[in-house]
């Protein structure tokens, strides 16, 4: 019996069936580690990243850096579509020398530091709020440069431009919905033997187009307050990475059965082996 637990205590998730909906190249840490404690998952992109329509205002930023003091990145994503037009405008690593650099967590703070540069804000929440409270007293009177995605909170520019910045935000890329994720995402929670017993949530971005692709039709049934038939999601657990995401989820009539603490992938992991599944 001792054997059978210690088995248990290792593979928490075992028999558990968890869908990962992170971008298709962005999956594998999540997924992994789901697998590592047993779990069975079932990958399904919820989000897409894509170039941006244009690199204008991001080329411009990165040839006048000299004119900045700050450079604030909130994604792994965004490190990877700057870096990526650096090498194509030819630029040197240099030109970052003089800039101070904030990172929004600590993914996007390693993805910084393989280029060889330094980070010097990384705040003690992983959310733009915190990013903020961080750079309250170092903005006024800086230009800030915020490299992101083409549609995301105004908190950042918004709060440091009250605080006296001139923030410049650049697209550095986009996120679409998968139109290939919205047969098989309907598929898999239609079939009784491969539903998920749980869908991780990692943003805002994926939890609107997690509902975008259950479609209208088996959105209202899913959230209907009568129902006359079950629910697509009856049974299935919510896993969010933070507070934002969990947020996102209840305007849109998601439950959230579980935040990860510390909003990384390594605290989702922990979180759903915490969860109370089927074999709990």
């Amino acid at each position: 019996m001792k054997k059978t637990n210690d088995k248990l205590a290792r593979l928490p998730l075992k028999d558990i069936c968890v869908l990962v909906g992170r971008a298709r190249h962005q999956a594998s840490a999540l997924s992994a580690g789901l697998r590592k404690l047993g779990a069975e998952v079932i990958e399904i992109p919820f989000i897409e990243i894509r170039k941006p329509r244009s690199y204008k205002l991001l080329d411009s930023a990165l040839k006048h850096l000299d004119e900045y003091d700050w450079l604030i990145l909130t994604s792994v994503n965004g490190v990877d579509a700057v870096w990526e037009r650096v090498k194509k405008l030819k630029l040197g690593k240099k030109l970052f020398n003089h800039l101070q650099m904030a990172a929004i967590g600590p993914a996007t703070r390693k993805a910084i530091e393989k280029h060889g540069l330094t980070v010097g804000v990384v705040p003690e929440e992983y959310v733009a709020e915190s990013v903020v409270h961080s750079l309250r007293n170092r903005v006024k009177g800086k230009r800030v440069i915020l490299a992101r995605a083409r549609v995301a909170r105004d908190v950042i520019p918004r709060e440091l431009r009250k605080l006296g910045a001139q923030v410049d935000v650049v697209e550095a890329y986009e996120t679409v919905i998968p139109k290939s994720s919205r047969s098989r995402l309907q598929a898999v929670l239609k079939d009784p033997k491969r539903r998920p017993d749980v869908i991780t949530l990692t943003s805002s971005s994926t939890v609107k187009n997690f509902v975008a692709l259950l479609g209208k039709n088996v959105w209202s049934q899913a959230t209907r307050l009568r129902r006359l038939a079950p629910s697509p999601l009856d049974g299935i657990q919510f896993a969010s990475i933070g507070p934002i995401t969990s947020s996102t989820m209840l305007e849109l009539g998601l439950h959230v059965d579980i935040e990860a603490t510390e909003y990384t992938i390594p605290a989702l992991i922990t979180a759903v082996a915490l969860l109370k599944t089927k074999s709990g």
